[in-house]
This record gives structure tokens, sequence and C-alpha cells, in this order.
């Protein structure tokens, strides 16, 4: 008796606990992708090269293997495309949600209306299409700044951000319209107040609520998910109120079979919807931190329900927490990478994502698929969970290629010209100053100590055969500070990552010759350790091992 078959639409890692638990399901699990070095195409018992954004050549295929041995349901995860597997679904008669529903909640405009019709709580909203937006006004928004603007039709933050005045407007819209696959843009009000992230399983009109995460979101004016915890720590009434708003957020949208993936705001006069997808989540949230935290698997209840069967896996078994983690870099190309293991290595730590390596272009992330990878710890309190996830994340060192154009550029901006912004301004606060801001914000007085210091002072004599030579001006005001870079690093501790890569002693010295002073301190504020690595192997035209 052959198999019984299941369509998943992705080979990306986040649809890999869909891959692997439809296999130990006894299921066949059938992948499609447009890349065919797509990291989970091994795991696939078949596998078919489709670009997921094609659904009649989805719907084809499917229709082949429903009249050569079956096909039991389709489904995706961590994707966009719930409309493909809708349509297919509905074309191929399989268990699901209708098209139109689907294209409720993969189109933010088509969203954002339904939720209005039902007396939502969601924001106002305009949209800018492309054949139409040389006609716009920009200067006529029927809702106040500050405003979000991004495409209608992406995800992962893609062309999202905060604009403060009309005069940043245009050029928003415009970015983002070329993350447009339909070539509109919504503006939208901007909701004040704290993320969450939720997963659902829906049977037949039922929610199963599948996780509720805080969101750690930062560096405006973009909106950069720096990691999760999993559950949240907000209270018991503030929970049900979220979720209410979600499972009626559902409801309207006409989600009565399937998986669906909510991000809800909390403001002053109580929840926000911001999204809600007809999918499974990604983020490392469904396939991993509520797994680790709760012992259930929403992959397994997110495929009984494609095949039309009542949802399994679905029960809380364990209560611990589970932290994601983001590490990111300094824009540049990356030279090496080191202290994966010791991250690894760190007790509660279960997985590291490394999506960089040797040679990979780097930029400041302005989206949620920029980064440099992620760390996800899981232990029985929240404390624990969220000190493994961040000790291990600074382990991990990323040494850039010199010369570099990008680096030099973003090392040139220096402290003096970003002293406004820093890791603790999040996108819930007003934030003014340069993008990509600095890794350490220094105060008016700590700024004007650096100003005094002495500047590089390298001899003609000093070479790379005498380096244990070099020293530091000393800035211990900086380095006592309490101020942290980009993932929590305190001064201190980037200053030892420079002295572990470099191999060098650095000592504290004050003298005339042969010491780092105010350029090497400026390269270090301004671009954490990455900067400091930079600026010594700048200062000698050579890498460093």
């Amino acid at each position: 008796m052959n198999k019984t078959r299941i369509l998943i639409l992705g080979a990306g890692i986040m649809q890999g606990p869909a891959i692997l638990t439809a296999k130990e399901m006894g299921l066949e699990a059938v992948v499609i992708d447009a890349d065919p070095n797509a990291p989970m195409v091994t795991q696939a018992d078949s596998f078919e090269k489709i670009d997921l954004k094609d659904k009649e050549a989805i719907e084809a295929f499917a229709r082949t293997l429903q009249l050569n041995g079956g096909l039991g349901g389709i489904m995706t995860a961590g994707t966009d495309f719930s409309a493909s597997v809708a349509w297919v679904a509905e074309k191929l008669q399989l268990p699901g949600i209708s098209y139109k529903t689907a294209l409720l909640a993969s189109d933010k405009e088509k969203m954002r209306q339904c939720f209005k019709e039902a007396g939502l709580p969601s924001p106002a909203f305009t949209v800018f299409n492309k054949d139409t937006i040389d006609d716009k006004h920009f200067t006529k928004l029927p809702f106040p700044f500050p405003v979000v603007v991004k495409p209608v039709d992406n995800m992962g933050g893609r062309g999202c951000c905060r604009v403060d005045r009309v005069s940043e407007l245009e050029e928003a819209v415009r970015s983002a319209m070329t993350f447009s696959r339909s070539g509109r843009v919504i503006v939208e009000e901007y909701m004040e107040g704290p993320e969450f992230s939720v997963d659902a399983i829906i049977y037949r009109g039922k929610v199963t609520i599948c996780g509720l995460a805080d969101r750690h979101i930062f560096f405006p004016p973009y909106f950069i998910e720096m990691g999760h915890t999993m559950p949240t720590i907000v209270s018991s009434k503030d929970q049900q109120a979220l979720l209410d708003i979600f499972i009626r957020g559902i409801q309207a949208l006409g989600i009565d079979n399937g998986a669906a993936k909510g991000d809800i705001k909390m403001n002053a006069q109580g929840p926000m919807i911001g999204e809600i997808a007809a999918r499974l989540s990604g983020g490392y949230m469904s396939g991993w931190t509520y797994p680790y935290s709760s012992g259930a698997n929403p992959a397994q209840g997110a495929i009984c329900t494609a095949l039309g069967l009542e949802p399994q896996g679905l029960s809380p078994t364990q209560s611990w927490t589970s932290a994601e983690r983001a590490f990111i870099s300094i824009p540049g190309i990356i030279k090496s990478l080191s202290g994966l293991e010791e991250a690894k290595a760190v007790p509660g730590i279960n997985d590291l994502f490394l999506l960089v390596k040797p040679g990979s272009s780097v930029s400041f992330p302005q989206n949620n698929v920029s980064k440099a990878g992620n760390l996800i710890s899981a232990a029985p309190t929240r404390e624990k969970a969220i000190q493994a996830a961040e000790e291990a994340a600074k382990k991990v060192l990323i040494t850039l290629a010199c010369p570099n154009p990008d680096t030099d550029a973003f090392l040139a901006q220096g402290p003096s010209a970003a002293n406004i912004v820093q890791r603790s301004c999040t996108v819930q606060q007003s934030c003014t100053g340069i993008f990509p801001p600095p890794a350490y914000n220094l105060d008016d007085s700590l700024l004007e100590e650096l100003n005094h210091l002495a500047p590089d002072a390298i001899s003609s004599a000093l070479d790379i055969q005498n380096l244990k030579k070099l020293s530091i001006i000393p800035f211990p005001a900086f380095l006592q500070s309490d101020l942290s870079d980009y993932i929590g690093r305190s001064p201190m501790e980037s200053l030892e990552a420079v002295r572990k890569i470099s191999g060098l002693a650095l000592p504290m010295e004050t003298k005339e010759e042969d010491v780092l002073g105010r350029e090497f301190w400026s390269a270090l504020i301004r671009g954490g350790y990455q900067g400091a690595v930079y600026h010594i192997d700048r200062l000698f035209l050579r890498k460093l091992s």
C-alpha cells in the first residue's frame, strides 16, 4: 500500500520541521521550491523545481500526483505563498481554506479592509499604486505621522520602514514599491507599543493557540527582530486580550481550516492587529521555540488539518522558556568566522543557524532576512534561557576583509555623527539619528572625552614582526560605562573580542608612539569589535589571522 502523500511548498530551513514531521508521521513528503539547492531538498522523499508563486504550475504538478498514486493534502510554513496552497487545494478539492480567504490573508490592503469592515482594531491606511503613484499627493495623508510604509505582498520586513515626516514619505513609498510583486504599497498609522507573535491551528473553525511570544524589535526606522522569547511575560489579562483579537481576526478573514500566524501590538488603547497570515510562522517560532518551550508540535497539527484530519501533537507536555537571538554584522565582506563551537557549547543552546560564510557580502540589516545568524536556547526558567542565548550570541565573532569601501564608509560616519541613536532605542520610541546606528551611543561627556584623546601614533619602525609592542591609550570612562552594543556586549567585552581576533595583548598604556588612540576608539564605538579589528587591519594594510 502506497504512503499518503503531502505536498509541501518550500525547501528552506523554515519548512524543515514540516518536512521532517511529515516523514515521522509515515507520510511521503513531496517538496517543491524554485531553488534545487535549498537546504532541505535532501530531506524530501521527492523534489520538484517549481517557482512557489506559479500557482498554475503547482496545480498541474499536484494534479499529476493526485492522478498517479494520490495526494492527501498541500501546505506551507514560513513562506508568503499560502495563496498558492489555497489555489491548488480549491482546484483539486483538497482540505484547506478558500483562495479568496488566502488572498485576504496575504495581501495587506485586502486584509486591512477586511478588519475595518469587521470593526476590529487595526490601523488606518491608504494605498499607493505603481500606475498612479505620480498622481498621488504625498502631503495629504488621512492620518498623522509617524506612519509605517510597506509593500502589500511581501514578508520578513522587506521594504518596511517607519516614516516620521512628510519629506521622507515619497522616497520610502518608491523604495517599498520595489519589493512588491503587484506594485502596491500600503501606508498606515504607526502603532505604538510592544509587539507579540502567535501561531494557531484551526480545524473546522476551532482555534488552538500554539504559543504567544514577545518580539524584540530594534533599529528604527526599520523593524529588525533581534529575537523573540517564548512564552510571553505579559500579564494573563493582556495575553487573553491579545489572543481574543487574534481569534476574531482569524474569523474575519475566514480561516477555518489550517494554520494562522499573527503579529499583534499592544498600545495604550489595547491590542491592535498588525498582520495575520494563513500559515505557520517563520522566524524559528512554530518549528523551534514553541516546541522547545511546550513539547507540542504545531507542524504536526498543520499537516493533520492539510489532510482533513483532526490535529494531533498540540497538547503541551512541559512549561519551559525558549529564546531566539540574532547576531548581525556591520557592512563589508566576511573574511572569517570564529567562536561558533564555543557558542554551540553554551549550556541550554539547542541550535545555531549560520546564514553567512567567508566571502559573503553583509550589510547592516534593514529587514529580517539580512541577519548573519540565529541561536536558539531552551531552559526550565526564562532567566536561564535568555542568558544562554545572549551569552552564545556574543561568542560568535565575524571578521571583515580589508580594505572594503562599504566598511570604510560605515566607519567614516564616526561617533560624533551618531551620538543620538542607541541599541536601547526601539521602534516603540521616537528616535532620530543616522542609520545604521553606532554600536555604542556616547553621551556628551563621553564624546567630549573621546575628542580629547591623543590620536593613533604608529612609528615607521613598527611592522608586522613586532606588533606585540602595540598598546592602547586608556579610555576608562567608556570601558567602565554601562553601554552595550548591538547584541549586548559591554565595551570591555568588545575590547576582549578585538584582542582574541587579533592575537595581540593590546595593553593600556599612555606613551608617545606605537599606540592606538582616538581613531581606534572611534572605530570601536562606531562599529564594535568589528570596527576596531578592521581599523587595526587598515592601519597595517594586512589581514590579521
